[in-house]
């Protein structure tokens, strides 16, 4: 039937295509997230400082 080393290597295999399926999971819906937050803020806080830069005129 199967050998002891075929199992073993069905079972790398599990846990290398296991770890990509995260990988992309965490890619495709955390990053997006976190870019979007990151550019969100830097866009408040330019648009605080021309508020601040108006005020002063």
């Amino acid at each position: 039937m199967f050998t002891f080393e075929q199992y073993l290597g069905f079972l790398a295999f599990l846990a290398i295509l296991t770890m990509g399926f995260w990988l992309m999971f965490f890619l495709v819906g955390i990053l997006p997230y976190w870019i979007g937050g990151s550019l969100y803020e830097s866009w408040k806080m330019k648009r605080e400082e021309k508020r601040k830069n108006e005020l002063k005129k």
